[in-house]
């Protein structure tokens, strides 16, 4: 590792920030930055001695202009030899040392680790939202979010650096040259610091608003956009590709009018800008001229102050746009603080400890929760679940299934009562030590656009390669992934499965999301009408699979097919939120209610009946 690259460790770009990110703009900015500070400080400094150079430079000039004037061609090396070294070694040595410092401070130290320090704090931050969080929103949108605020923190960062840290030393450095040769000369300096300062102060937090809205109208673009392209099976099956396209074109106008809006104040501060900046080399050298004629400054004098206005002037412009830049940074990171620094909704308890591997008991003690509503979901639930036991969930669409599932783990909190693994409330531990105890197969089950073998590891990471053949061999996958190539030519457990999965059947991607399970290998395992997909051969198969895999472990099936629960130690029937009947299938049968009224009604062993069905 060379010295530049140590140097780029100065920073560690992955640190952990402290609590959550703040939701007032200079503490957000703290936060996002914590742990930096001393290297943007050293930065900073760099490039304030860069900046300060340009003023040596220009004083420099003035000298030897001034030695030239006072002698002759042929004696100017002979009188002159010392002044001659340091423009030497100024320019040569000095000069290209401050700048490369400068430089090397910003592409290596800063650039390179303060996005990457940004974007990590502010995802880790995203990852344990709620997922109501996430039902609210684009995927695309908080994808966006996330970029579009590390970016805009870190151009703040760099271009503070850079820019305003360089034409500060400059400034402050030709302001004290300039009191040297008249304290009229600087006055005039100041005076036109000051309309500089004012156009800036009335253009800035215009352009400030303008960009907050043009960055909001550009994510919008990228979410409806995201959100077709995931789709985009839905919308050519029901043959909509010309109303998505209107959608996209209504999202993409309304980012077309903001960018208009940020152009028109651009224009207009752009124009203000380089008139302002004419005004500064005439009161300079004008003034400088005039004492030169008074005899109260030099021809070298003249030629510094030139220098100096010229370079001000243009660093004016320069400084101006990069503000400008600044501050459409700023916009965007206001921007994206309104979605990503919110509160999150189910954080960790702050004396949340880790769950131990627990006997498989769940218990369910009046647990309630109506999605904020005053009906759905569970209400007043009670339920044990011993430890090895296999439960059967049964109920009608909307009967609270899935609710029980979600407060099991710890996706919603109970709005009443609690529930609990062994004797542990799922609000006192932590989420992952939580989740890590069961394993999970949906009917809708997600895939990763990566291998197949990354998909199935995904349940165990630490996993070797003989235990993710084996648990795709249990539930009946080997044989397909064998026979896999993607649109790369990877072959096997190594070819990718597409976004979401897409590439596989229903019944694929079930059996690999059963592969994930089988790995995982928690002692709670929950089966949301986890074989629903699958033909019936494969079907026959993979439940003596699970047979063997659920030994010794808590399950609870959800299932619409009845046949597929049957075996099932109890069963458990589901009604508007309560459960109204549990038994055995034998014994539920037998009692002639409702779990009996679901089986006699199924064709093919589903719940499929309406109202008028039950009516009947």
């Amino acid at each position: 590792m060379s010295a530049l690259q140590k140097l780029g460790n100065s920073i560690n770009a992955f640190a952990r920030a402290e609590g959550s990110p703040p939701q007032s703009l200079g503490a957000f900015f703290h936060w996002c930055l914590a742990g930096c500070w001393p290297m943007l400080v050293v930065a900073g400094f760099l490039s304030s001695l860069a900046g300060a150079t340009e003023v040596v430079s220009a004083l420099i000039l003035g000298w030897v202009i001034d030695a030239a004037a006072t002698s002759g061609p042929s004696a100017f090396f002979g009188n002159h030899g010392g002044l001659m070294l340091l423009f030497l070694g100024f320019y040569l040595v000095l000069r290209p040392l401050a700048f490369g410092l400068s430089s090397a401070s910003n592409a290596i130290i800063i650039g390179p680790n303060v996005l990457p320090l940004v974007l990590s704090r502010l995802h880790r931050y995203t990852l344990g939202q709620a997922v109501t969080f996430f039902d609210n929103d684009f995927a695309g949108r908080i994808a966006q979010k996330q970029m579009q605020a590390a970016r805009a923190v870190t151009d703040v960062a760099t271009e503070v650096i850079n820019t305003v840290c360089f034409a500060l030393a400059s400034v402050i450095g030709s302001a004290a040259f300039l009191v040297a040769i008249d304290w009229k000369i600087a006055a005039a300096l100041a005076v036109w610091l000051v309309a500089y300062l004012l156009l800036i102060r009335f253009f800035m937090p215009r352009v400030r608003a303008n960009s907050a809205g043009r960055a909001s109208a550009r994510a919008m673009v990228t979410g409806q956009v995201v959100d077709t392209i995931t789709n985009i099976k839905t919308v050519k099956l029901f043959a909509h590709a010309a109303f998505e396209d209107r959608v996209a074109l209504k999202s993409m106008e309304a980012f077309r009018e903001r960018s208009l809006e940020f152009g028109e104040i651009s224009t207009w501060f752009r124009l203000s800008l380089m008139t302002l900046a004419g005004v500064l080399p005439v009161l300079l050298i004008g003034g400088t001229v005039l004492l030169w004629q008074q005899g109260h400054a030099t021809a070298g004098a003249i030629a510094a102050a030139g220098a100096i206005s010229m370079r001000i002037a243009q660093m004016s412009g320069w400084v101006s746009f990069t503000l400008m830049s600044i501050y459409t940074s700023v916009g965007e990171v206001e921007d994206g603080m309104k979605t990503l620094a919110i509160p999150q909704e189910l954080p960790d308890a702050p004396e949340a400890k880790e769950l131990p591997r627990v006997s498989g008991q769940i218990t369910f003690d009046k647990a309630s929760f109506a999605y904020g509503r005053k009906r759905g979901g569970v209400q007043e639930l009670n339920l044990n679940v011993r430890p090895g036991e296999k439960l059967g969930i049964v109920g009608a669409s909307g009967a609270g299934k899935s609710t029980l599932v979600s407060l099991l783990l710890r996706l919603y909190d109970c709005e009443k009562g609690a529930v609990r693994l062994d004797d542990f409330d799922v609000r006192d531990v932590t989420q992952e030590s939580l989740r890590r105890q069961i394993g999970m197969v949906t009917q809708e089950t997600a895939m990763f656009n990566r291998s197949a073998r990354d998909n199935i590891a995904y349940g165990r990471p630490d996993a070797t390669e003989q235990d993710i053949i084996d648990a795709a061999k249990a539930a009946e996958a080997h044989d397909f992934i064998c026979a896999m190539m993607d649109n790369k030519g990877r072959k096997g457990y190594d070819a990718f499965l597409g976004e979401r999965g897409v590439k596989l059947s229903g019944g694929q991607r079930q059996r690999i999301a059963l592969a994930r399970a089988f790995l995982k290998n928690a002692p709670i395992l929950v089966l949301d009408e986890a074989t629903s997909a699958l033909d019936s051969e494969v079907e026959a198969n993979i439940q003596e699979a699970l047979g063997r895999v659920i030994e010794g472990k808590t399950v609870l099936a959800i299932a619409h097919r009845l046949s597929t629960i049957a075996a099932m130690d109890r069963i458990v029937v589901l009604e508007d939120g309560r459960i109204v009947e549990e038994g055995t299938h034998d014994a539920l049968l037998a009692k002639g209610g409702l779990y009996a009224r679901f089986w006699n009604r199924q064709s093919g062993g589903f719940i499929g009946a309406d109202e008028k069905e039950a009516a009947e």
